[in-house]
């Protein structure tokens, strides 16, 4: 098989969950475990910093992975979905897998693969544990794909614990309540391993701590001494609005202050308390973090985090896709001081979007293009354009609507109608959805890769 023959057997043999949704979850390990054993146990070899949590926890896999990375460490860096690329998912100090690995590990595999059936996201989850054991890297930062207690990469036994925050999302799932998610998201806190809570909530605070005292690193036990739990908005604080600011911070999203607070704790943590002699050095100086999180797009690749594709009109995307992140990146939208601001905008069937659609600004100078993302789970573009316009004053606490709002189903001929209407001095915006951005920037790519090598760039390209 070449890459192409093998990422179409990957999707059709065992479709991924950002294509299909419910259909792809296999919960629990013992999948998993087997196809690690498969494949020699490679999860038993790791030295890994775990993340999970609602929101945030990519960007702050990626400024963890940075810092790690300007300190001189070989970095793996696992995370989940891709934007372009099934690549994007496994990288080693910001370099993706080869396509001829990707090919071999189907390869090799085959047979257990067609016999055992594991899911898609098993399957990179045991091609990137495998890589990363084969490329020798001195530590791994791995990201949850979801919930935590039972998603694959939970056999692992990392040296460090993050859970960035707690919020309503995929509670068909995880539960209807925040202790119900908090509970199976902290499934990830093992006996012994320091952890990082990112954000301390009156209603998720006490779940940690249950979970902290059974691990023995709440300080309590006869088998420690002190804690090894530490709540990242209650230590010192870094100053993180200020680290966002150009040049120190290169993630201009103002969700972003909370992921870098939580990163520069899980850092400090990693270097006093981790368990790992490599780890407990003075590599994650102060400068070094600093480094990382100025350059973490360009050491990792990390891309669509209100990240700007043009300059005049102003085009920015962002992948923020539930109530709890889009809130940011609604009040980063109410803030933009360009005359016209044209929001292309689509969601999945499985998020909070009523709750989003109240959110989002209104008025005059706002102009919603609404379209439909590329899977399955998407929610059509007059789906979405109908419930903005219906939604009640009352009910999102806002003015009543007179913006434009249209539905342009194909994500492509949204964003040609919105550079046909917008002028220089407008911004244009592109969320709700991975997938919607991703589509838009593989679009992109694919137009710069069509143009003379060298000579055209993104801004040229949008």
């Amino acid at each position: 098989m070449n890459y192409r023959e093998t990422i179409e057997y990957l999707y059709n043999s065992r479709p991924p969950f950002h294509l299909i949704g419910a259909g792809a979850y296999k919960p629990g390990l013992e999948g998993t475990l087997r196809l690690m054993e498969h494949v020699g146990n490679p999860h038993t070899h790791l030295r890994a910093v775990h993340v999970a949590g609602t929101n945030g926890k990519g960007s702050t896999c990626h400024l963890i992975a940075a810092a790690l990375q300007a300190a001189g460490l070989r970095v793996g860096l696992y995370t989940s979905p891709h934007l372009i690329d099934l690549r994007e998912r496994i990288r080693i100090n910001g370099q993706p897998i080869p396509e001829e690995e990707v090919v071999r590990f189907v390869e090799d595999n085959r047979g257990f693969l067609d016999e055992a059936q594991p899911s898609f996201f098993e399957t990179m989850t045991a091609m990137a544990f495998s890589w990363f054991v084969a490329q020798r890297v001195d530590v791994a930062v791995v990201e949850v794909g979801l919930g935590g207690r039972l998603d694959s990469t939970n056999v692992l036994t990392p040296v460090l614990s993050v859970i960035t925050n707690i919020g309503m999302d995929h509670t068909e799932f995880l539960g209807n309540t925040l202790p119900q998610i908090a509970r199976e998201k902290a499934g990830i806190i093992k006996h012994g391993v320091p952890c990082v809570i990112g954000e301390t909530h009156p209603q998720t605070m006490n779940v940690f701590l249950e979970r902290a005292r059974e691990c023995d690193i709440l300080g309590e036990g006869p088998e420690t001494t002190d804690c090894r739990i530490w709540f990242a908005d209650q230590c010192g604080y870094l100053r993180s609005r200020r680290l966002r600011e150009a040049p120190l911070c290169d993630l201009k999203g103002i969700y972003q202050d909370k992921n870098l607070q939580t990163a520069y704790v899980a850092l400090q943590v990693l270097r006093n308390y981790a368990l790992s002699d490599l780890l407990r050095t003075s590599y994650i100086a102060k400068s070094y973090i600093q480094y990382g999180f100025s350059h973490v797009s360009a050491l990792t690749g990390l891309r669509g985090r209100w990240e700007t594709l043009s300059e005049k009109p102003l085009v920015i995307c962002d992948t923020g896709h539930n109530s709890h992140g889009l809130q940011y990146v609604a009040k980063q939208l109410k803030e933009l001081t360009n005359p016209h601001i044209w929001i292309i905008f689509g969601m999945v069937n499985d998020k909070d979007t009523e709750v989003v659609m109240s959110l989002l600004p209104r008025g005059e100078r706002y102009h919603y293009i609404f379209t439909t993302p590329n899977t399955q789970r998407a929610r059509t573009a007059e789906e979405m354009r109908d419930l903005f316009l219906n939604l009640s004053p009352s009910t999102s606490h806002l003015s009543p609507c007179n913006e434009e709002s249209i539905a342009i189903p194909l994500p492509h001929d949204a964003v040609e109608y919105a550079r046909r209407q917008a002028s220089e001095e407008d911004a244009i915006f592109i969320g709700g959805s991975n997938y919607l951005v991703g589509e838009i920037l593989s679009e992109l790519e694919s137009r710069i890769k069509s143009q003379e090598s060298g000579q055209v760039t993104i801004d040229d390209a949008f």
